[in-house]
């Protein structure tokens, strides 16, 4: 099967373990305005179906325990991009209220002088995740000399 076996192609929704659905509903609907376009609340089978304008982009299903584990295979982060870095400060604000936990101090580029950049942090399982622009970050030292910044938090 060639490369061509495939025409358009794009990102799904992404699914995500949390240990408190209850939880982690209230997080990702405050910080990324997601409306809840469907829910499962069978004891034993809690999940949500989380989009915008329509788009189904995160299911959250509430099947593990502990936390989310930077040094086992799987996930590396999840990231969003958005218009302005107005935006991204303005979502900083919405998780400094919530007392989430930043990798960086506010909006750090993606790279080495790059004008593209965001905040990073973590979710209530400790998931990591990015909310970024295509510009206006201020050009400045990244964080991780000669490497991503997504990379290495």
């Amino acid at each position: 099967m060639g490369m061509g076996a495939i025409g358009t192609l794009e990102t799904g929704h992404v699914g995500l373990n949390v240990t408190d659905l209850e939880r982690s509903l209230a997080f990702y609907r405050a910080v990324f305005g997601f409306e809840v376009m469907a829910e499962g609340k069978e004891e034993d089978r809690r999940w949500a179906f989380l989009g915008r304008e329509g788009r189904l982009l995160v299911t959250l299903w509430q099947q593990s325990t502990g936390s989310f584990d930077t040094a086992a295979p799987g996930l590396h982060h999840l990231s969003f991009q958005v218009g302005t870095i107005d935006e991204v400060n303005a979502a900083a604000e919405v998780l400094r209220a919530l007392g989430a936990e930043f990798a960086h101090d506010g909006v750090v580029p993606h790279g080495e002088g790059g004008t593209s950049g965001g905040i990073f942090f973590a979710d209530p399982d400790g998931t990591r995740l990015e909310i970024y622009a295509p510009s206006g970050a201020d050009p400045a030292d990244a964080p991780t000399p000669g490497a991503p910044t997504c990379g290495f938090f």
